[in-house]
């Protein structure tokens, strides 16, 4: 039995961030349930391209399988007794929107606990509930930009740039989905619900760490080092073999150090002062690092490699995403899922990390997919209430 089957969540969301929350514990077994707007034809990311027909969509599917769909006005009379309904049967409710659009649809906790006082409220916005920037409209290349990330990102006298995914979004949704399930545990022990006023931007800040400590203790401003050195720990960047392929070696620790100086034929590097330990080569990067250089430069990539993997020493050649997916350790994990769709067929996605046995997937709702299954079977609502609800517009 999946460890969230009896957590029910309302999600009034769209795009990558609110999703991508639900989805953690949707993967896990929650109910989720995915409030659509049935008139502006439901989440924007049912139209992303490519591999987009109508209202479905690849990059759809892999933020939205496991759950269901309720097309659902909440603005309406009738779509507003719907929500509270729903309210009465749930754990949380998450929405990931404009920060000052939860407070309009009165679905912050002080709203809703009258109705439930258990129901625990995540509200995932760019700029959070208050400041102000509370009602600008926040996008993860935004917040990567905001938040000094593109500052660090790339090569010194490159233009600032992004990271190749969205990781202020993943990093939101992941942030929401430990709220969601900390409120939720709180709420079955205490009686009580809360709110959680989570922002995008103050996710990409808290991820700064360790640079934002150093500036703010030290005044040491952190800038963008060279194929994506660690600003700290030295050798721990890309080399080139001979053939012009791209490797990352990674000495965390002292023992790799010298490990890779004997791989190096060049035991000789671990005894000069001037690399003697961390601080040390970090005082002397650039000479070592021509040096290494030198060395790397006599054999493929490959070879290297090997001969670091052979003695424990952390190293990767670069691979494309293609070379990525296709690594037989991703295979042996299990990691790649096939879901069926009715359009697509079987949609081969990446799976989540939180693997539970064999279980199967379900593909992500069409629109309103489960409209009579909510309403009917969950809310217990007749044949009466759902067609005065739909003549009324409340289900579009």
């Amino acid at each position: 039995m999946n460890p969230l089957h009896d957590v029910r969540v309302i999600a009034i969301e769209q795009y990558g961030a609110g999703p991508f929350a639900s989805l953690q514990l949707a993967d896990l077994g929650a109910d989720v349930i995915k409030i659509e707007h049935p008139s502006s034809g439901g989440d924007v990311s049912r139209y992303v391209p490519p591999m987009q027909e109508e209202e479905d969509s690849v990059f759809f599917e892999t933020f939205n399988r496991n759950k269901r769909s309720l097309g659902l006005d909440i603005r309406t009379e009738g779509g507003r007794e719907v929500l509270e309904d729903l309210v009465r049967v749930s754990d949380a409710l998450v929405s990931n929107l404009r920060g000052d659009v939860p407070a309009k649809l009165r679905i912050r906790y002080r709203d809703l606990a009258d109705v439930n006082p258990a129901i625990v409220c995540v509200s995932l916005s760019g700029f959070g509930q208050s400041g102000p920037r509370f009602d600008q409209p926040g996008y993860d290349y935004i917040h990567q930009a905001l938040a000094g990330w593109m500052a660090l990102t790339g090569e010194p006298g490159a233009p600032p740039t992004k990271s190749g995914l969205s990781l202020v979004d993943y990093s939101g949704g992941l942030y929401a989905g430990i709220a969601l399930l900390s409120g939720i545990h709180a709420a079955r022990r205490d009686g009580i619900g809360m709110d959680f006023d989570l922002a995008l931007q103050d996710v990409a800040l808290a991820m700064l760490t360790y640079p934002a400590a150093w500036y703010l203790n030290g005044d040491i401003e952190p800038r963008r080092m060279g194929r994506s050195a660690h600003p700290s720990l030295v050798p721990f960047q890309l080399f080139q073999g001979s053939e012009g392929d791209w490797f990352v070696v990674a000495c965390a620790k002292e023992k790799f150090w010298r490990r890779l100086t004997e791989v190096l034929d060049r035991t000789d590097l671990a005894l000069d002062q001037r690399f003697a330990d961390f601080a040390a080569r970090r005082r002397h990067r650039e000479e070592l690092i021509r040096i290494l250089d030198d060395v790397f430069a006599s054999r493929r990539c490959a070879d290297w490699v090997e001969a670091l993997e052979a003695v424990g020493v952390p190293t990767a050649r670069v691979a494309t995403v293609p070379e990525a997916l296709a690594d037989p350790h991703v295979a042996a994990r299990g990691l790649l899922i096939d879901v069926e769709h009715e359009r697509f067929g079987a949609v081969r996605q990446v799976g989540s990390p939180l693997r539970l046995g064999e279980g199967g997937h379900r593909r992500a709702p069409t629109r309103g997919e489960d409209d009579e299954a909510i309403l009917g079977e969950l809310l217990a609502y007749d044949r009466r209430r759902i067609d005065e609800l739909r003549r009324s517009g409340a289900l579009g």
